[in-house]
């Protein structure tokens, strides 16, 4: 029997990795414990929630797309990348001292913003350094690495909480991974490459809009996305079905052991199989979950619903990554992976508008169901966009 010997990923592909899993081990000490603090502590409800975190993806997505024909348009990549998790880095611990509901507001949308500068030149860079065959395994060790940080951060959290220390000094320790995540990325070494638009190059196939495939590609996860609210509102009901404060980020973490399983899977068999066919196996695990969590009544029933919701991401993220790579052409990557952050995060505060606001009125049960059958019609969408483009081919 023969077997496979895959080449190692790029000593780049593995820094950014180990940056992101920094990045999340800090981000992820803060976020389980999020809800609760600003709906108990603070005083903000559902709706509020909603607000916050939409408006914090909606800031981000539009300096993603900002950032990423940035990124075409200079020689190295990596001072973007550099400069947003540092600012993520370094606003994240002021949490600790929020008052407020706007206070949570203000940092959550400089941790975003700092996201919302590093995220597309960080994706175009790593499809820099790999080629096509590689893509989702880069992509997916990226992520898998990004997941691993959110289950070992929770998991602090949860031993702090549990050596009774008060959820804001949880928040101020939170800064002590940032350190090492900027130590990562600065290590990162980038060969310089000629610009979009330089030599000539803006003639080419990138210097026009992007290719109609990717755009009506993008229109419909666009769509999935107006469906897909922040992770926040699935804590909240986990809240309300009984699993208790200290255990929140322990479920946290148990979910993103699920998202990092499954990214490393879904990351590789993306490179062997049909992309769009991963996509549609994660939209579709999104929608029995969601229909699940609305309807589910037990803390037991959460644990499960959540371990399950992994597969969501790990099937659809790194192939839907490695998609936008192999449409976009080669000088305009930075702008494709702007426009596909932009997209996601465009959608953000509506969904999160929308979300809110149906919960607050009639309950979690229709929010979630709304939510679940948004991106059932998003998945048909996609079924039809690839048969149209195998047929184009």
């Amino acid at each position: 029997m023969s077997v496979v010997l895959r080449p190692r990923l790029p000593r780049t592909v593995i820094l950014l990795g180990l940056t992101s899993f920094f990045t999340d081990l800090g981000s992820d000490m803060i976020f389980p414990l999020l809800p609760v603090f600003v709906a108990d502590t603070l005083g903000g409800g559902p709706a509020f929630l909603g607000i916050l975190e939409g408006a914090a993806d909606a800031v981000a997505s539009l300096l993603k797309l900002v950032a990423g024909r940035v990124s075409d348009r200079v020689p190295k990549r990596k001072p973007l990348v550099v400069a947003g998790y540092g600012l993520a880095s370094f606003a994240r611990p002021f949490m600790a001292v929020a008052v407020a509901p706007w206070h949570a507001l203000v940092v959550r949308l400089l941790d975003r913003t700092g996201k919302g500068i590093r995220s597309a030149p960080r994706d175009a860079l790593i499809a820099d350094t790999v080629d096509a065959a590689s893509a989702g395994r880069a992509f997916g060790f990226h992520r898998a690495m990004d997941h691993a940080g959110a289950v070992v951060g929770p998991l602090i959290a949860a031993g702090l909480l549990s050596a009774r220390l008060p959820v804001r000094h949880v928040f101020l320790l939170a800064a002590i991974p940032g350190l090492f995540a900027l130590v990562a990325v600065s290590t990162v070494r980038e060969k310089a490459r000629t610009p979009w638009g330089a030599s000539g190059s803006a003639h080419g196939p990138g210097g026009a809009r992007l290719p109609m495939r990717l755009r009506r590609y993008l229109a419909i996860v666009l769509l999935f996305s107006l469906g897909n609210s922040s992770d926040a509102f699935l804590l909240l009901r986990a809240r309300e079905m009984g699993v208790s404060l200290a255990a929140i980020p322990i479920l946290w973490a148990v979910l993103h052991v699920s998202k990092m399983v499954w990214s490393y899977l879904g990351g590789i068999w993306s490179d062997g199989v049909p992309r769009v066919r991963l996509i549609l196996g994660g939209w579709l695990v999104y929608f029995v979950a969601y229909l699940a969590l609305a309807h589910a009544t037990q803390a037991w029933q959460a644990w499960a619903i959540f371990l399950v919701y992994g597969a969501f991401y790990g099937l659809s993220e790194p192939a839907e990554k490695a998609l936008v790579k192999d449409l976009a052409p080669s000088d305009a990557r930075g702008r494709a992976f702007g426009s596909y952050d932009f997209v996601l995060g465009a959608a953000a505060l509506p969904a999160g508008l929308l979300m809110g606001a149906l919960w607050s009125w009639r309950g979690h049960r229709l929010a979630l169901s709304v939510g679940a059958f948004i991106a059932l019609a998003a998945a048909s969408l996609l079924v039809v966009w690839e048969a149209n483009r195998v047929r184009d081919r």
